[in-house]
């Protein structure tokens, strides 16, 4: 990865969803409540319908996908009393060996407190016209992986089927059933739902059933707010019943809208796409964050173990931040993270004090624990809840929208101890400048009005540490052309705790693997011997990782000049600013945090090799400063580079000095050295391309 602020935003996390949820039809269904492959169609079957496809005569059809549900019913009954029962009906047509892996095996994540998952029919048909049906013992309902080792949370559960004999050709049907009662958060209640448009889905029908008594205001019942995407209007009028038990039945039926892709240009991922159907009893952001402020009110109880363990933890601090560090730090790397998603527990909250006896707790019940002992030292802490969808507040009030929960210091200090690993006050980049709820006491919140005061908070973009990076690469080029070298990174701030995050997560046995995708980002192409990094619970020091690699053929001393590149990372500026479109106000030139990179090679050559040296650059602007030097002596090569990035974002009218700038440091990357060795294998002059180890 290129050394600059995004650095380590190529390393892949490896994600293969197969399903898009078995969320239930419940008051945390906020995602789709269906069934069905995420597999992604190839670019032309999403923009192009089937019967565009073959416009043109004699056109190459566009290729089939692993599986194709033909047909995907979901139909959500809610009940005046936050209860509801969810069908999904899906029959899938099996295309290729893909399609089968896809769909042999089927999660539905639920939480047995309040809800119940049924699969009554699990039915397959073969090409030949045999058939064959699931048996319920290929049905097992364990805990969700992540509570394996917490069993506080083994309510969070995964029920899994098993679809054997299963192959291409054949058309597998199946039925799932979740019902829902007693909810924690009854009787509110909230639903998302965004039609599938890649084309995986031939024909989808939504069924909404809703009791008619919500949907009008009531003394004892928040009424239910539904909105509709315009483009995907319901089958009209609703369904109507009467009489004090009446319904309002809403139903869309859909047919493949893969070539609705385009109208949607802008939206890169269903997670950033407005849904087609929400609706939520909520109705405004300020009744939410009462409701949410109330239940982690209750859950924050005084408690004498709480108290004794403040004091314990605080009593060589003098001043309320050393306090609260020192809170923060045992929190984040003593209570262990148990990964669920915010609302997988209804917001059914542990009390402080049996978190602390446990020593494991989710996001939410880390911060509840952080919260509590703060207390105890009279520090006030409020919480945060935010994603990455940049969208939220436009969006109908929903619990289950949330991926995050930050900690909040007032205003002065952001805190995320769910990482474990991460420095006092570092917060993830990809959370920075996104709309986060504020969850504490708000007066003059009515029961149909938003606060008076701010609901929304922006998590801050500014690191409290200095950001910088240095790279260390010491190498030794052999007579036959193999490279051996070790590089050695030391950084502070954004682009450090995405490493330590990175080297946390994956086993030491995997230290290579997280290493080698480091060497191939930083453009590097040689294989990976060994790799080590520093104890990523150490937060209060840089962050350092080692790796040693070697390339088998540097270069070919065959071939005359031999010129290669000095065995440096790049630095990898941000891209010059796209030409804005007519009538457009250009956008300013975003840096990103400012950073500090300092990179350095020294490479052995071989006896009796020579070289020329390239010429040093140095450039100065108010937005970020670049310098470089190169020399060689005895044997030995050495190259040096500098990078400062000082502001954060420069104004669009000085796009053409900002591109000056980049296009002096890439000059000055594209510099080789030549090198000529007494001895080699003469042959006729050759040119080389620069070559990269």
């Amino acid at each position: 990865m290129k050394a600059t602020r995004a650095f380590l935003s190529a390393i892949p996390v490896v994600a293969i969803l197969c399903f898009l949820g078995a969320s239930t039809a419940s008051p945390r269904l906020a995602q789709d409540a269906t069934q069905k492959p995420a597999e992604k169609a190839p670019e032309k079957a999403q923009d192009k319908g089937p019967e565009k496809s073959q416009e043109k005569a004699g056109a190459k059809p566009a290729p089939k996908l692993p599986a194709e549900i033909e047909l995907l019913e979901t139909s959500v009954r809610f009940e005046a009393d936050g209860s509801s029962r969810k069908e999904v009906h899906a029959r899938v047509k099996i295309n290729d060996e893909l399609g089968v892996r896809q769909f042999a095996h089927l999660n539905f994540d639920f939480n047995r407190t309040f809800e119940q998952v049924e699969i009554p029919l699990v039915h397959i048909t073969h090409p030949s016209g045999g058939t064959a049906d699931v048996l319920p013992s290929a049905i097992t309902d364990n805990p969700n992986p992540a509570v394996v080792n917490a069993p506080a949370y083994q309510d969070v559960r995964v029920k899994s089927l098993r679809i054997l004999g299963l192959e291409p050709g054949d058309s597998l049907e199946y039925r799932v059933v979740t019902t829902v009662s007693h909810h924690p958060l009854a009787p509110d209640f909230w639903l998302e739902h965004t039609f599938d448009r890649t084309g995986v889905v031939i024909t989808e029908i939504f069924v909404v059933d809703l009791p008619a008594s919500r949907l009008v205001d009531s003394p004892n019942l928040r009424r239910v707010e539904l909105q509709i995407n315009p483009a995907t209007p319901a089958e009209t009028p609703p369904a109507t019943t009467s009489g004090a038990t009446g319904r309002r039945i809403y139903r869309w039926r859909l047919q493949h809208l893969g070539s609705a892709k385009k109208q949607n240009a802008e939206a890169s991922s269903d997670e950033y796409q407005k849904p087609d159907i929400e609706l939520s009893s909520y109705i405004v952001w300020g009744v939410l964050t009462e409701t949410l402020n109330e239940l982690f009110d209750a859950a924050h109880q005084a408690n004498s173990s709480l108290s004794d363990k403040a004091i314990e933890l605080t009593k060589t601090s003098t001043t309320q931040q050393q306090k609260l560090e020192s809170l923060y730090d045992f929190v984040s790397k003593k209570i262990s993270t148990v990964d669920l998603p915010l609302d997988a527990t209804a917001f059914r909250l542990r009390p402080p004090a049996e978190t602390l006896a446990s020593g494991y707790a989710t996001p939410v019940d880390k911060f509840l624990l952080l919260a509590a002992l703060a207390s105890s030292s009279g520090i006030h802490l409020d919480a945060a809840l935010t994603r990455l969808a940049p969208d939220l507040p436009a969006r109908l009030p929903n619990p289950s929208l949330f991926t995050h929960i930050l900690t909040m210091w007032g205003s002065q200090l952001w805190l995320d101890p769910a990482l474990e690993v991460a420095p006092f006050g570092l917060l993830s980049t990809a959370l920075h400048g996104k709309q986060a709820l504020w969850v504490r006491k708000f007066p003059d919140c009515g029961p149909t009005a938003d606060c008076a005061f701010p609901i929304w908070v922006t998590v801050p973009t500014e690191s409290p540490l200095a950001a910088s990076q240095k790279v260390q690469v010491n190498g030794t080029l052999g007579p036959d052309g193999k490279l051996t070298a070790r590089a050695h990174y030391t950084m502070r701030g954004d682009n450090e705790l995405l490493l330590r995050v990175a080297f946390h997560q994956a086993p030491k046995k995997d230290w290579k693997n997280v290493a080698q995708l480091l060497e191939l980002s930083d453009g590097f192409r040689g294989k990976i011997l060994s790799a080590t990094a520093s104890d990523p619970y150490a937060t209060n020091e840089p962050f350092s990782v080692e790796y040693e690699l070697e390339l088998p053929k540097l270069v070919d001393w065959s071939k005359k000049p031999v010129r290669i590149s000095a065995i440096l990372p790049l630095l990898g500026l941000p891209d010059p600013p796209a030409k804005p479109s007519p009538g457009a106000t250009a956008s300013p030139i975003d840096l990103g945090t400012p950073l500090d990179i300092e990179v350095s090679a020294t490479l052995h050559l071989p006896d009796g090799t020579t070289a020329h040296i390239p010429t040093g650059t140095s450039v100065e602007r108010d937005f970020a400063t670049y310098s470089s030097k190169y020399s060689g002596k005895d044997g030995t090569l050495t190259a040096t580079r500098h990078l400062n990035f000082i502001l954060r974002q420069i104004p669009a009218d000085r796009a053409a000095d900002y591109n000056a700038f980049l296009r002096t440091v890439q000059n000055d990357e594209s510099q080789v050295f030549t090198l000529e060795r007494a001895g080699a294998d003469a042959t006729p002059p050759a040119t080389t391309t620069p070559q990269k180890p």
